[in-house]
């Protein structure tokens, strides 16, 4: 239900600033950090999804995020700062590298992994001693943290373990009802979470891929950095390590192999599904399409061509959500390179999948 409040319009009790217009953008970011500065929960756009914000000084507002969302308490938030000179004031003992990062990267999709100031809650680091910072690169997001003036944690704005959202819509989608307010920035450019870099004690390990590469990372510091695989740790220092992330509601199977003997796979085993019955989700690069096009009872969706990993990341979950509303039973999805940008959409694809995985020998 819609209903119009001054600024904002109304769904089912969540006000939605539309931001997309520059000239309108001030008026309604500051409506919106007043909401963040009274305890309030506030979606806003980034260039990599919809974060779910929360002020990082208010502790019963950072624990309503983990409510809202169904978030385990351990899963650390990442913080949100309006610009650079603000990270002395959360985080100690930062190493040059860090430094050198943060110039590069932000306002950007890179998150760093630091030791934290005493004063920031456990809530938001999930009890750890460290804590997760960036800057994000989108001019909605900053107008937002500039009008507050605070420090917000924020994880993506979905139910936990849903695909994230990219746009308002599917925010109202999952969390309608359940928080104060939506700033409408439009479509995110990125479209998958921030690369996560923990930077502790001289080490450079990526606990989360994204857009920006481990190659990029590696050719302004001049060494190596380690990526940690998908891991069950008891406390793990970033988001997305330990549990199931990004899940439509059909049971995803990726396949992964040599191209041409993954479509074959996929083909014997939507034979399958469909002479069960089943309706089934394909997902698929441009290059394998037509190798589907004449099934029924099937949904294809192309997210690109296998030669533009980045693109194919950028529509994934709305790929996933779009699977949702046509109501499959199963999807099966054509996995990709790891190398370059492929790295943080393989990542995504196998979270989404858990343990259905198909290696085509």
């Amino acid at each position: 239900m819609k209903a119009v409040f001054g600024l904002a319009i109304i769904v089912d009790g969540t006000l939605v600033f539309n931001a997309r217009d520059p000239v309108v953008l001030e008026e309604k970011a500051v409506a919106a950090a007043e909401l963040l500065r009274q305890g309030k929960l506030v979606a806003f756009p980034t260039e990599t999804v919809y974060g779910l914000g929360a002020s990082v000084r208010d502790e019963r507002a950072v624990s309503r995020i983990f409510e809202v969302k169904g978030r385990p308490v351990d899963n650390p938030l990442i913080v949100h700062l309006s610009d650079i000179s603000e990270l002395p004031g959360l985080a100690r003992n930062i190493p040059a590298e860090a430094w050198t990062l943060a110039r590069r990267f932000w306002p950007g999709p890179l998150t760093l992994v630091l030791e934290k100031k005493p004063w920031v809650p456990g809530v938001v680091t999930g009890g750890l001693d460290s804590v997760a910072v960036r800057v994000p690169d989108h001019p909605v997001a900053l107008a937002l943290l500039r009008a507050a003036e605070l420090p917000v944690a924020a994880p993506s704005a979905n139910i936990s373990g849903r695909p994230s959202p990219t746009t308002a819509d599917h925010v109202l989608a999952d969390l309608a009802g359940r928080i104060s307010a939506v700033l409408d920035g439009g479509p995110c450019d990125i479209g998958v979470e921030s690369t996560v870099l923990d930077v502790r004690g001289g080490c450079l390990r990526i606990l989360r891929p994204g857009s920006i590469t481990p190659q990029e990372i590696a050719g302004l510091l001049q060494r190596k950095c380690e990526i940690v695989e998908l891991s069950a740790d008891k406390n793990p220092p970033s988001p997305g390590l330990k549990y199931r992330h990004y899940a439509p509601r059909a049971p995803l199977y990726l396949f992964l192999g040599e191209p041409g003997k993954v479509t074959v796979k996929m083909q014997e085993e939507l034979e399958t599904w469909l002479s069960r019955g089943k309706k089934a989700g394909l997902l698929v690069t441009l290059e394998s399409a037509k190798a589907f096009s004449g099934y029924r009872n099937v949904e294809l969706i192309v997210p690109g061509s296998r030669d533009d990993p980045a693109a194919m990341a950028a529509r994934l979950y709305a790929a996933l959500r779009e699977f949702d509303a046509r109501r499959v039973d199963v999807i099966l999805a054509e996995g990709c390179s790891p190398k370059g940008a492929g790295l943080a959409l393989l990542n995504r694809l196998q979270k989404a999948a858990g343990e259905n995985i198909v290696q085509v020998e």
